[in-house]
């Protein structure tokens, strides 16, 4: 399957939960296959001067999203870049439609590995509030998604970020 957006596309976008690693395996990715990573968390934080939690704490999950949006369909339009979205980013309706037509690798979990990476602590603005039920309930709402987005699924679980980037590199070159 070809890309659709033959003009400019990331060479992939990286989805998954929290606690997956996407920011860890998409630099991993970039790093062996030559390519730039683009962190959208990380463009909206340079754009909006401040960081993620403190923009859900101080302008509201509302606005984030919107700036998040933002971040992410500038970015759909930078040719073989290494595009790791946050977890709630598929989410939001335009960016789902937006993703369409786009190679897209979802990175899953499972509770015990994300609890261990995560440490659930309170820099997770949607996982401040009994972390575990909170991130379980949100993983239901958003597996769905995940996976009707993505042309390829690499479980995470027990497995450090070398070993995924081992696994998701030859894939996606597959399919270059």
């Amino acid at each position: 399957m070809g890309r659709v957006n033959a003009v400019a596309a990331p060479f992939v976008v990286v989805i998954g939960p929290p606690g997956v690693g996407k920011s860890t395996v998409a630099v991993g990715i970039a790093e062996r296959t030559g390519r730039r990573v683009v962190d959208t968390d990380s463009l909206v934080e340079e754009r909006e001067g401040r960081s993620v939690p403190d923009l859900f704490v101080e302008v509201g999950e509302e606005y984030f999203r919107r700036a998040e949006e933002r971040a992410v369909i500038d970015s759909l339009a930078q040719d073989g870049i290494v595009l790791s979205l946050g977890g709630g980013a598929p989410m939001t309706a335009a960016v789902a439609e937006a993703l369409a037509g786009h190679r897209v690798l979802f990175l899953d979990v499972g509770i015990a590995d994300a609890a261990k990476r995560l440490g659930f602590n309170r820099s997770r603005p949607l996982m401040a509030v009994n972390p575990r039920q909170s991130w379980i309930a949100t993983m239901e709402e958003r597996r769905p998604t995940y996976e009707r987005l993505a042309r390829w699924r690499v479980d995470t679980a027990g497995r450090d970020a070398e070993s995924v980037v081992a696994e998701a590199v030859p894939l996606l070159q597959a399919d270059a």
